[in-house]
């Protein structure tokens, strides 16, 4: 079972670099990482075990490395793996004043 993320900014068009996202379940530190160029992490977390885990986005850092104010300081998305067998990959796209997620491929 594989787990990635991917930050894009919609103010700008173009992938969030730097991101610090830390991956928790059952509210312990399970990995962390920081977006790279592209806005990707390719791998959290190994042999990840069937559960409730939430990826911490750090968008206030991002932001203000930016230097933009935003209203979301950090964005918390909580989802579960049930597929030990799948690939889950998790995206979040990025504004000041709005996100949304969606389960990827």
């Amino acid at each position: 079972m594989t787990l990635s993320t991917h930050v894009l900014d919609a103010t700008t068009g173009r992938p969030a670099a730097g991101v610090v996202v830390t991956l928790t379940a059952a509210g312990t530190r399970v990995a962390d990482g920081i977006t790279d160029v592209d806005g990707r992490i390719a791998g959290l977390g190994a042999e990840l075990a069937a559960g409730v885990y939430r990826l911490h986005f750090d968008t206030g850092a991002y932001f203000a490395a930016e230097g933009i104010n935003g209203f979301y300081p950090e964005v918390v998305i909580a989802f579960e793996i049930t597929d030990l067998t799948g690939h889950y990959h998790v995206p979040l796209l990025l504004s000041p004043y709005s996100y949304s997620t969606y389960r990827g491929s």
